[in-house]
């Protein structure tokens, strides 16, 4: 039996999609689908040992999801135990706090897996997915600075446009992002460029794009859209070649 810890958006429903499991909610965490098992992240012991009551081996985390606040009062032992460890990754960045996360599951017994083990068709091979060849210079040059920047745990996602760099995703998100570029260079026809960071735990953090990254693309100007292949997630691949369809958004899948 397979548990998902859900937060926000499309990606826990597509997920269920692919057989039952064992949903969980969070305390004070919008969730995108209903919960079969509600928990509190004070509370990962009881959660724990809920999951194995229900003869849950494998766990896959999907879906948004913000640091909580945590009240103290309400650690169980396993969690105050683990404490220590969750705040020194906290103060490290997004990438330290997952893989100090997925310590504390399989430390409990748990295999970990990603949204692509239980969906591979919500990825793509390298080739064109939508519409016309971009620019390879600026694809290569988008690869390269994300690279780049891999190691600092900055963003996913950059946008160049005639060999310059002209946006950076950073802890806001790919959306606003977007809408920076739109607004300071409007029609500037360059490709948006999503990829994991080097090093990145792809079972807890994979990229995703969803119709909406490709008409928020096509507002802020831009000629297409280039994913890692294999590793960035299609949030509904129909909606995503319609949107493409309908804006002139180019998309591949690139190295």
């Amino acid at each position: 039996m397979r548990a998902i810890l859900a937060g926000k958006g499309a990606l826990p429903r597509l997920l269920l999609e692919a057989g039952s499991a064992e949903v969980v909610g969070f305390k004070g965490m919008p969730v995108s689908v209903v919960p079969t098992v509600d928990a509190r992240f004070e509370q990962m012991g009881l959660l724990f040992d809920e999951l194995r009551k229900r003869d849950v081996t494998e766990v896959c985390l999907a879906g948004a999801m913000s640091r909580p606040p945590l009240d103290p009062v309400a650690f169980d032992p396993l969690t105050a135990s683990k404490m220590p460890l969750i705040m020194k990754a906290m103060g490290q960045g997004d990438d330290a706090l997952l893989r100090a996360v997925i310590d504390v599951i399989e430390g409990a017994g748990f295999k970990v897996v990603g949204a692509k083990d239980i969906r591979p068709d919500l990825v793509a091979p390298v080739g064109l997915l939508a519409g016309e060849e971009m620019s390879d210079r600026d694809a290569a040059r988008g690869r390269a600075v994300l690279d780049a920047l891999g190691p600092h745990d900055v963003g996913q996602g950059v946008v160049v446009a005639r060999g310059q760099v002209i946006g950076v995703e950073t802890l806001q998100g790919t959306d606003v992002m977007l809408d920076f570029v739109g607004r300071t260079m409007p029609g500037s026809r360059g490709v948006l460029v999503k990829r994991p960071k080097l090093g990145q735990d792809l079972r807890v953090d994979m990229p995703a794009i969803g119709s909406n990254t490709i008409h928020n693309a096509a507002a802020a100007g831009l000629a297409g859209v280039e994913i890692a292949a294999e590793n960035v997630l299609l949030l509904d691949r129909d909606a995503i070649l319609k949107a493409c369809a309908e804006t002139g958004v180019s998309l591949r899948a690139g190295p």
